[in-house]
């Protein structure tokens, strides 16, 4: 005789199956929360057949069921797009990290240098990164040192802002004194302010796109704050300045 809550196998071996009851399936979409999302045709299967109710009589079972449908899909699309997000952060904060290691893992300054304008952008996936620093009038508007750039008294902070550490662009041409003869390549650029001793003059690390719309005023900036502290710290370091 069958034990309460079983039933006999309906091929004759006598084995007892255990009979599943509207309880057992509730605790287990309890326990996997996201199963109906994964498998929309469990809430869309048989049931969902339309019926005849007669004229002028509205089907709440269709409104209810085309409501899912579209909240499923939402849930979905959702997912989908803050999986990709992950991917892609994941991607910057790796890219972020090997251009740390490179500054750091300099030889030389001239070799941090020559790092941060020539590998820097193939790490970063960026077209073009250069450095400029602000000096007396009367210095050369070059230094030995290709992609870094001398800029007058005043240029940072009229560029970005006097109390602002970044300006983010898009949709742009390049500045000449930031990026010299590659300026006109460039169609979006973010100038990040370098502070690297309060007996020094400011300079500035600017990324620069062919890409009209790579930066601009709404893109997250901690990372690329991040990059900009390390350089700054490894450059003091390399001049011996005060912080």
């Amino acid at each position: 005789m069958a034990n309460e809550g079983t039933i006999l196998a309906p091929d004759g071996t006598g084995r007892q199956v255990k009979l599943i009851t509207a309880e057992d399936v509730v605790a287990y979409l309890k326990a996997h929360p996201t199963f109906v999302a994964e498998h929309p045709e469990v809430a869309l299967g048989p049931s969902a057949v339309p019926k005849d109710a007669g004229p002028g009589v509205i089907d709440m079972q269709q409104a209810i069921l085309k409501r899912l449908r579209s909240e499923i899909d939402r849930l979905k699309n959702e997912r989908t797009e803050i999986i990709a997000n992950s991917r892609q952060n994941q991607i910057v904060q790796n890219r972020i990290q090997a251009a740390v290691i490179s500054i750091i893992q300099a030889t030389t300054f001239e070799k941090m240098i020559h790092v941060v304008t020539h590998e820097l952008p193939e790490l970063l996936d960026v077209d073009f990164i250069t450095l400029a620093i602000e000096a007396n009038a009367d210095a050369p508007k070059r230094v030995p040192m290709r992609g870094v750039y001398v800029l007058e008294p005043g240029t940072i902070d009229s560029a970005i802002g006097p109390d602002r550490q970044a300006r983010l662009r898009s949709d742009v041409v390049g500045e000449d004194a930031f990026f010299g003869e590659i300026g006109r390549f460039v169609r979006s650029d973010v100038l990040m302010r370098l502070t690297v001793s309060s007996g020094a003059p400011d300079g500035v690390m600017c990324f620069g796109s062919r890409d009209p719309q790579a930066f601009g005023p709404d893109m997250a900036t901690e990372l690329l704050f991040f990059l900009a502290k390390v350089l700054e710290n490894t450059i003091r370091a390399w001049l011996d300045l005060p912080e």
